[in-house]
């Protein structure tokens, strides 16, 4: 399983600027970031995966760089892949770091199986 791992470590290094409640799964042939038991973020071969609210998802694929998450072949709405050439910057990493841990405050946790 092969994956970004300079983009999973600035991900890793930006999330625990303020979450504790933070584990790691090997999922999506990749590393998807926990928070609070919810699936929040994670690095996806060469791009980053982002959940956040539905109703911002048609406002954010009009960024740059920033496409449907369809690992299934159909989009998931309320999921996002970023591309890694557009998350040179901190700044521009933290930004979408923020806006899927602004959402994992209130989605609901996945059920456990």
């Amino acid at each position: 399983m092969t994956y970004n791992e300079k983009l999973a470590d600035r991900t890793r290094e930006i999330i625990s600027l303020t979450q504790e409640n933070v584990d790691e799964k090997l999922m999506f042939g990749g590393v998807c970031f926990m928070v609070n038991d919810k699936m929040c973020l994670g690095v996806i071969k060469e791009r980053l995966m982002v959940r956040l609210a539905p109703e911002k998802y048609e406002e954010v694929l009009e960024i740059v760089g920033c496409t449907p998450f369809d690992f299934s072949g159909k989009a998931m709405k309320g999921f996002v892949y970023v591309e890694t050439d557009v998350l040179v910057s901190n700044e521009q990493l933290t930004f979408w770091v923020n806006l899927a841990l602004d959402y994992n405050k209130i989605a609901k946790t996945s059920k456990k199986k």
